[in-house]
């Protein structure tokens, strides 16, 4: 599968997470999402923002297609949350932490 082919299916399936996807399929989106995304943060972050905003969904179908080519279920792409998830509780902990009167003032 080539460079556009692959472009073309992952466009045309933006939010089908049902089937499969090949290898090269997922790894030249990811190539074109990666480069697209470096081009348009030295531009601009809003503008790199609005990219990665519109490729999201399609990004997690061709991931949620990908594992089903590997005979994994889609669920696996929420492990990618675990960190997000103890970034947050350890910002909301320090957050905390400074609203309380401290000992040694």
């Amino acid at each position: 599968m080539t460079f556009i082919e692959s472009l073309r299916t992952c466009f045309s399936k933006y939010a089908d997470f049902n089937g499969r996807a090949s290898r090269p399929e997922f790894w030249w989106w990811t190539l074109f999402t990666f480069l697209v995304s470096m081009a348009t943060g030295i531009v601009s972050e809003m503008l790199s923002g609005l990219f990665s905003l519109a490729v999201l969904l399609p990004s997690l179908a061709v991931g949620a297609r990908r594992l089903h080519d590997t005979d994994r279920s889609a669920w696996f792409l929420l492990l990618w949350f675990i960190p997000v998830i103890g970034w947050l509780i350890l910002l909301f902990w320090a957050i905390q932490e400074g609203r309380e009167p401290n000992r040694y003032s």
